[in-house]
């Protein structure tokens, strides 16, 4: 893809990072013959079927007319077996191959303890001077709760993301490109700048908004995983908002947007935080400093974040930075149905609105909230009975 080195209109146009990965993917399995595609059976519904343009699915039995890309040399590996596929991908990068996992991210909690222990053999490995650097360990987690419109409750499970954050051992980077140029970026970190780690990359399936420039998306990676978005930000802001997510930031941009238009004096900064690792904002070689997050988040002014994955996660991180009687903290409750999209948000108090009442309340502007309370009302009562948002 041409990456863009500016861009004119932020938000204006919409593209998908799901199909940035599968291009990635793609060209990994072309320059690397040592690189598997490992996949249950998503690998089309998860938009990552540009990886069929270079090798098929490893299949040994008889084909038929009908099939599509089986062959006996494959590296693409469709099994509906997460445990399996994790075993395989984990051995065959101890035996110095590459390669990648992806699945539903509510499925992905299922090898939790397979990741524990490939991180405990990293772990010790480090400490014998012989053992050799290893790839990363690359898992691209999509299908995610905000978009489960058909799958509903069942399908809606963040909870690796606070799994891996959780380990001391420091050898795992939770990746959260806002965008696809920002995928692009995490692209090239995952597959090409990093080893020694597990790298869980959250994203979506759906288009979203494109928001910053590939040298924006390069500099939040190197330079401690989070960066201030001029386009929607004051200086000397009154409040800050955070978004972890290419969801939740979109919900927490547009909220500044509805913020600003009821209280245009308001002022407002906004941080885009692109990668976590253990008790930081940043990833594990490249974490963000103290200095550094006080000048981007201030000292003292009240902090929102609208997470990805469960609040109490982001806000043990956010202790190692700052009071948290300045931090409120929007992420998954654990509150879902077959739903819209929309209303799923609401029931999680993660949409636009929800961030929209909570800066106004915090700035002092608490008149706004009922009428915020009423749109959210409203819209859960018509998607129970259409289906649809209003």
């Amino acid at each position: 893809m041409s990456l863009p080195t500016t861009i004119e209109h932020p938000g204006s146009e919409s593209f998908s990072s799901a199909k940035v990965f599968g291009e990635a993917l793609r060209d990994q399995l072309k320059q690397h013959e040592d690189f598997y595609f490992f996949s249950p059976d998503e690998t089309t519904s998860n938009r990552l079927d540009a990886v069929f343009e270079v090798s098929d699915r490893a299949w040994g039995l008889e084909t038929r007319d009908w099939d599509k890309s089986l062959s006996r040399d494959g590296r693409i590996i469709e099994m509906l077996s997460e445990n399996t596929l994790f075993a395989v991908l984990a051995s065959h990068i101890l035996n110095g191959g590459r390669g990648a996992m992806t699945s539903y991210e509510s499925f992905l909690p299922i090898v939790s303890s397979q990741i524990d222990q490939h991180l405990k053999f990293l772990k010790q490995s480090k400490e014998v001077s012989w053992r050799p650097d290893y790839e990363a360990l690359n898992i691209l987690s999509t299908s995610c709760w905000q978009r489960q419109d058909h799958n509903g409750y069942t399908h809606q499970n963040p909870g690796l993301i606070s799994h891996l954050l959780a380990k001391p051992s420091n050898e795992v980077n939770c990746l959260f490109p806002v965008d696809d140029v920002a995928a692009s970026a995490v692209s090239e970190f995952i597959f090409e700048q990093s080893k020694n780690v597990v790298n869980l990359t959250t994203f979506n399936k759906i288009q979203l908004p494109r928001w910053i420039d590939i040298n924006h998306a390069r500099f939040q990676l190197e330079n401690g995983g989070a960066s201030i978005f001029g386009f929607v930000s004051d200086d000397e802001p009154d409040v800050i908002v955070a978004g972890v997510g290419d969801i939740p930031s979109n919900e927490a941009i547009e909220a500044i947007k509805l913020a600003k238009h009821e209280v245009p004096q308001l002022r407002i900064r906004y941080v885009g935080i692109a990668a976590l690792s253990y008790a930081a904002i940043g990833t594990t070689e490249n974490k963000l400093s103290q200095d550094k997050f006080n000048e981007y988040f201030t000292q003292d002014k009240p902090i929102i974040i609208n997470f990805h994955g469960y609040a109490e996660t982001m806000r043990g991180i956010m202790a190692h930075y700052t009071n948290p009687h300045r931090v409120d903290i929007h992420g998954y409750e654990d509150q879902g149905s077959t739903t819209s999209p929309m209303d799923e948000l609401t029931r999680n108090h993660c949409s636009r609105w929800d961030i929209c009442i909570n800066i106004l309340e915090r700035a002092g502007h608490s008149e706004f909230t009922e009428k915020y309370l009423k749109i959210i009302e409203s819209n859960s009562r018509y998607a129970g009975l259409y289906g649809v948002d209003k």
